[in-house]
């Protein structure tokens, strides 16, 4: 068991100074945030619409709506995450 976390400190120290000596510019964390921003957004709106109206989305067209935004919204914060982490 020790020398599982020794092993692991030691690459955990061993990243951190490589990522400190590669001079490697630091991209803005911006398009994650906004984009995780506008899907909590979004969830809290689909929320309220929910326990306020029994019958939302009122037809199958409005669902799919629903449903695609809601998988555009995912995506585009897994791929902001993605963007400014490579």
């Amino acid at each position: 068991m020790s020398l599982t976390i020794s092993t692991i400190l030691a690459a955990a120290e061993h990243a951190a100074e490589a990522g400190a000596n590669a001079g490697e510019e630091h991209k803005s964390e911006t398009p994650f945030f906004a984009a995780g921003a506008i899907l909590v957004i979004f969830s809290i709106v689909i929320s309220v619409f929910g326990f306020k109206r029994p019958d939302f989305p009122a037809n199958a067209s409005a669902a799919r709506g629903v449903m695609a935004l809601s998988i555009a919204l995912v995506a585009a914060a897994a791929f902001s995450i993605v963007y400014v982490s490579a």
